[in-house]
């Protein structure tokens, strides 16, 4: 078995702003050499560029932050209760639809635009979820689960 070492470098550093306000900060590293790459053709993607392939080297770009949130995400949900949580939201999660389509008569939007959509979409929400608590509240089912929590 050969093992090939290749040296990576941080080029630049890079900090954007979504429409939301979210702030991140990526990382740029690039390949120091990949002419002696075995998986060069593999790694390297894009067979319309202007440079060969022979010439071209391997450039990344990485989040730390959103590389260490996604790593926690993961360990949330695999644990014993992320499992139940997530068994159970797929059973609930499109009643609400349904709820919403045949229960309450909706069928299209009546306003248009995008702003005016949302708005509307808010207040349907809204009504839903006060229906789901009055429901609740009738039948004195308030702190407790829609059904009983499955076992993984």
């Amino acid at each position: 078995m050969i093992f090939i070492i290749f040296t990576i470098y941080l080029i630049a550093s890079t900090k954007s702003i979504s429409k939301t306000g979210y702030e991140s900060v990526k990382a740029i590293y690039i390949c120091e050499d990949c002419s002696n790459c075995n998986y060069k053709s593999q790694c390297i993607k894009g067979n319309n560029s202007k440079i060969p392939l022979e010439k071209r080297t391997k450039k990344f770009e990485t989040s730390k932050k959103f590389n260490r949130q996604r790593k926690e995400d993961l360990e949330r949900i695999i644990t014993d209760e992320g499992i139940l949580l997530r068994m159970n939201r797929s059973i609930q999660a499109e009643g609400s639809f349904a709820q919403v389509k045949h229960d309450m008569n909706f069928k299209r939007f009546m306003c248009r635009g995008q702003k005016n959509v949302l708005a509307e979409s808010i207040l349907l929400a809204i009504a839903h979820n006060v229906n789901k608590l009055h429901n609740k509240i009738q039948y004195n089912r308030t702190g407790k689960h829609l059904f009983a929590l499955k076992e993984a």
